[in-house]
């Protein structure tokens, strides 16, 4: 189960790395603006806020990332909880669809860390 947990976990820091470039580099690009349904004149005013949101995905993802290689269990819970609850208040607020892409795969995660057997390895971080 701790494989499968450590996959999950991955699948969730892959799937943030490509939120984190779709954000920042692809937003104004047409990859980005047909992915978010959105016009050449409103990418180009949100380009901003959109950058910003990506570089809170990719610090997401390099905490998951330090939680995987450090063997911290509670740096995986914290961050993965994190993702979940942004999950549900943008798929409340704003689309139904990121409960589904960002929320579930984050809570499968969280479950499957949760209830896998502790690592006896321990980093010095």
């Amino acid at each position: 189960m701790r494989f499968l947990s450590h996959l999950l976990v991955l699948l969730v820091v892959l799937i943030h790395g490509w939120f984190m470039i779709l954000e920042m580099i692809l937003w104004n690009h047409p990859v980005g603006q047909r992915i978010f349904e959105m016009t050449p004149e409103f990418s180009a005013s949100s380009a901003v806020l959109a950058a910003n949101q990506g570089l809170y995905n990719g610090f997401l993802a390099a905490g998951l990332l330090w939680g995987l290689f450090a063997g911290r269990r509670d740096v995986k819970v914290f961050f993965l909880a994190c993702i979940v609850i942004a999950g549900v208040y943008g798929g409340v607020t704003a689309k139904t669809t990121i409960l589904y892409v960002q929320a579930l795969p984050a809570l499968v995660a969280l479950l499957l860390v949760a209830f896998a057997p502790a690592t006896t390895r321990r980093s010095t971080l």
